[in-house]
C-alpha cells in the first residue's frame, strides 16, 4: 500500500482456504482499523485486494474500489465468509466478466449497539461523515485506489442496502453507483436507534430516500436494488421507489426481481454475483501507470 493515513492493518487472510497462500494468485484480505479524521469515528473492517494488486506487471495499476455493508447488526466476516464477497470477486476477474476491483468490508453499526443507520446523528455518532468522507479518504491514502469521481460504488444488505442507496443519492460525488440488496428506504424509529434526528425535521426528512428523490436535485448515480416477488416484505416499496426514480434523470435505476426469496443470506447470494458486475460496469478506474 501507499503511504499514511488513519488505517492501520493488524492481520491478514487468505481468500479461500484452498486458494493458496500466494496473494498474486488468488488475493488476499486484510485486517484492518479505521479512525475518521472528520467523525472521530474507529471501527474495524477487512479489505480484499485482488491477485492483480500484488503482481509486478501491475505495480503501478490503480483499481476502482466498493463499500460492502452488513445489515444489522451484522459482522463483517460474514461478508466474507457467508456472503463470498471476496471469493465471487475473485472468481468473476478470473472468468473475464469483471474486472478486478478493491472492497472495503464492514457493518454500519460503527458505534454499537446503537444502530445509527448511516445518519449523522446531532450530539452523536457521525455516521454519514464516517462513510463519505474518512473511509474513502483513509483507504485511498493507504491503497492504489483509482482517483477520480467515478472510482467508488457501495453494496449493502437490508440496513446495509438502505445506507449503500442512501450515501450514493447524498454524495454521488464520492459514489457512483449504490446497490441495496433488500433495502429499505427509510430510517426506522426504534429501540435500536434511538432518537436520531433529534427534532430536526430538515434532517429527518433528508434520511428518507423517498422525501430525497422526491424534493432534492437528482443526484448524478447510478441505483440498484432487489427484491423478490413472493418472501420479501419490501416488494411493493420495491416497485414504488423504481418508479420514483425513473423520472428522476440523472438518476438511474437497475433492478433484480426474483421470483421466490426472503430477507437472508441464500437470497444476497445469488444476487452478488450479478451485482458486482452492475458495480464495475458503473465505476470508472482501474488502470496501469
Amino acid at each position: 500500500g501507499g503511504g499514511g493515513g488513519p488505517l492501520r492493518v493488524v492481520g491478514d487472510r487468505r481468500v479461500t482456504p484452498a486458494g493458496g497462500a500466494r496473494p498474486d494468485v488468488s488475493g488476499r484480505v486484510e485486517e484492518i482499523r479505521v479512525v475518521g479524521r472528520t467523525s472521530r469515528i474507529a471501527s474495524p473492517a477487512y479489505v480484499y485486494l485482488p491477485p492483480e494488486y500484488f503482481q509486478a506487471r501491475h505495480r503501478g495499476r490503480t483499481f476502482p474500489a466498493a463499500v460492502v455493508l452488513t445489515g444489522y447488526p451484522g459482522t463483517a466476516e460474514a461478508l466474507v465468509d457467508k456472503l463470498h464477497y471476496p471469493r465471487t470477486a475473485l472468481e468473476l476477474a478470473k472468468a473475464g466478466r469483471m474486472r478486478p476491483m478493491i472492497l472495503v468490508m464492514l457493518r454500519p453499526t460503527v458505534a454499537p449497539p446503537r444502530d445509527t443507520e448511516c445518519v449523522d446523528v446531532p450530539g452523536g455518532p457521525q455516521t454519514e461523515t464516517f462513510f463519505a468522507k474518512d473511509l474513502p479518504q483513509a483507504v485511498s491514502a493507504h491503497y492504489r485506489v483509482a482517483e477520480g469521481p467515478r472510482s467508488w460504488g457501495v453494496v449493502g444488505n437490508s440496513t446495509g442496502g438502505y445506507c449503500a442507496l442512501k450515501l450514493a443519492a447524498h454524495h454521488p460525488e464520492v459514489y457512483a453507483a449504490g446497490a441495496g440488496l433488500s433495502p429499505y428506504y427509510d430510517a426506522p424509529n426504534d429501540p435500536t436507534t434511538g432518537d436520531l434526528f433529534q427534532g430536526d425535521e430538515g434532517l429527518e426528512k433528508r434520511a428518507s430516500l423517498w422525501w430525497y428523490l422526491k424534493n432534492a436535485p437528482a443526484p448524478d448515480t447510478s441505483l440498484l436494488v432487489t427484491s423478490s416477488r413472493t418472501g420479501e416484505t419490501n416488494y411493493e416499496d420495491t416497485l414504488k421507489f423504481i418508479d420514483l426514480v425513473k423520472g428522476k434523470r440523472p438518476t438511474r435505476i437497475s433492478s433484480i426481481i426474483l421470483e421466490s426469496g426472503g430477507h437472508n443470506f441464500n437470497t444476497w447470494r445469488r444476487e452478488i454475483p450479478a451485482t458486482l458486475r452492475w458495480l464495475d460496469e458503473r465505476l470508472g478506474g482501474g488502470r496501469d501507470s
